[in-house]
């Protein structure tokens, strides 16, 4: 991964939409019960912040490519959401919102745990009193992983064939995974590096940005949150 930029350029944000994850309605829908204004984090192409609108709340965001939100603008809505261009884990809007948060795995692309914190901190800065902020993002599962590596194939078609690379350091947390498709058009990368941090990280960082955990779900639909939990929602509160 040497050389890599992890920017979402022009060609990132063109395609960034062509494979929703499914779970869309159902993240507005809990979303949508703490109150009529919200910020997101990293609002790139506005795959919930848009949807979030239409269901009566407020959006505004926070977003490092100016590609992802060109994107924005050319959909229904677009022009509406108010983003403020920066890095999630510092740039301010200079408001405070009933809702602050952060989905999708987006708080991996941080890729030290400093930043991680400093990101939890600007959340709570635009947090109104009683106001909650809400992480989602998967748990990881490496060390069942041997040698910390792996190759998984995600598509075998006639004319191509799609797999996905990865690699873990557990020193540092990172994640290095490339989604590799070799077909008769070519051969395409699409490689990502993540920090990856598990529930119990996350919620040291709360206690260090003075937020504390009010719940955690295993997803969207309020699953409980146990053992065999790919992912959870979790939302903090204030601390005070």
């Amino acid at each position: 991964m040497k050389g890599f930029n992890p920017s979402f350029g022009p060609e990132i944000a063109r395609t960034y939409d062509d494979s929703p994850r499914g779970d869309e309605d159902e993240t507005v829908r809990f979303l949508a019960g703490f109150g009529s204004r919200a910020l997101e984090l990293a609002v790139g192409t506005g795959r919930i912040a848009l949807p979030l609108q239409e269901a009566g709340v407020v959006v505004d965001g926070i977003e490092l490519s100016p590609d992802m939100v060109a994107r924005m603008r050319e959909k229904p809505g677009g022009d509406r959401v108010e983003v403020t261009m920066g890095d999630m884990s510092t740039v301010g809007t200079g408001r405070t919102y009933p809702l602050v948060y952060l989905v999708y795995n987006t708080i991996t692309n941080l890729l030290t745990q400093d930043d991680q914190v400093r990101c939890f901190s600007n959340a709570a800065r635009h947090l109104d009193p009683g106001g909650v902020f809400v992480v989602e993002c998967g748990v990881p599962s490496w060390s069942a992983r041997q040698l910390n590596q792996y190759i998984d194939v995600e598509a075998v078609e006639v004319d191509h064939v799609e797999i996905d690379v990865n690699r873990y350091d557990p020193v540092t947390q990172i994640l290095d995974e490339n989604h590799v498709h070799i077909g008769v058009d070519g051969v395409r990368f699409g490689p990502i590096r993540q920090r990856l941090s598990y529930p119990s990280e996350f919620d040291l960082m709360a206690r260090i940005a003075g937020l504390r955990l009010r719940e955690r779900r295993g997803g969207w639909n309020g699953e409980p949150f146990v053992a065999a939990s790919t992912r959870h929602v979790s939302v903090y509160e204030h601390s005070a």
